[in-house]
């Protein structure tokens, strides 16, 4: 249920080579890495790459151009940031317009991930984005990217997330999960897909 996650802005292709390399060691699912480090050759693991990241603040369409360049050029699975803007500004049909426009560039095969960016939300935003990207056609929605200054994934956010949309979706908790205890209390509270930086790290600490 990991996504071994690299976005790093410095990340060189060797960078990516490593990841995967651990990925294939650890036994994860899925690689997520930057559009521009694709082709990649991940050896059985899904490939996922993001769109619209980190800001979301790209137009739709152009959110569903690089979506369909990514599958193209062999994306499984694509994390897309909504416009957090306009779920701040409670204007959710903005939100679900924005997934559709992804979603209907790739049609229905990829696994489509929707970033909330949950730590800049309301408590009634988390829940109506939700509710929105599952009418878009999302097949999950996720918390955080990781990079935006009010912070990461909580388990408040998970669980408001996966008691939206009562497990029709996915919920992937991602963005500061660093240690093992972290990960299980994401899982308790409802993710069904982890998004990890540290993979490595996690999974040695677990018990048994």
């Amino acid at each position: 249920m990991i996504d071994h996650t690299l976005l790093a802005p410095e990340a060189t292709a060797q960078d990516v080579a490593d990841l995967i390399g651990e990925a294939r060691d650890l036994g994860v699912l899925a690689v997520c890495v930057s559009p521009s480090m694709l082709p990649i050759r991940p050896g059985g693991l899904v490939t996922a790459a993001v769109v619209g990241f980190p800001s979301g603040k790209h137009h739709s369409l152009v959110k569903g151009a690089e979506a369909r360049l990514t599958v193209d050029q062999g994306a499984q699975e694509i994390d897309m940031v909504i416009d957090v803007g306009a779920a701040v500004a409670g204007d959710y049909n903005a939100v679900l317009a924005d997934v559709l426009t992804v979603r209907e560039a790739v049609g229905t095969d990829p696994v489509l991930k929707v970033i909330l960016e949950t730590a800049a939300l309301s408590d009634e935003a988390i829940v109506q984005s939700a509710l929105a990207a599952e009418r878009a056609g999302a097949d999950f929605v996720k918390t955080s990217t990781g990079f935006h200054p009010a912070g990461g994934a909580s388990t408040r956010a998970v669980a408001l997330m996966a008691d939206a949309v009562g497990g029709r979706i996915g919920i992937k908790a991602s963005g500061g999960i660093r240690t093992a205890q972290a990960a299980l209390d994401m899982i308790a509270a409802g993710a069904t897909r982890l998004g990890l930086s540290r993979s490595r790290e996690v999974l040695e600490a677990l018990p048994e």
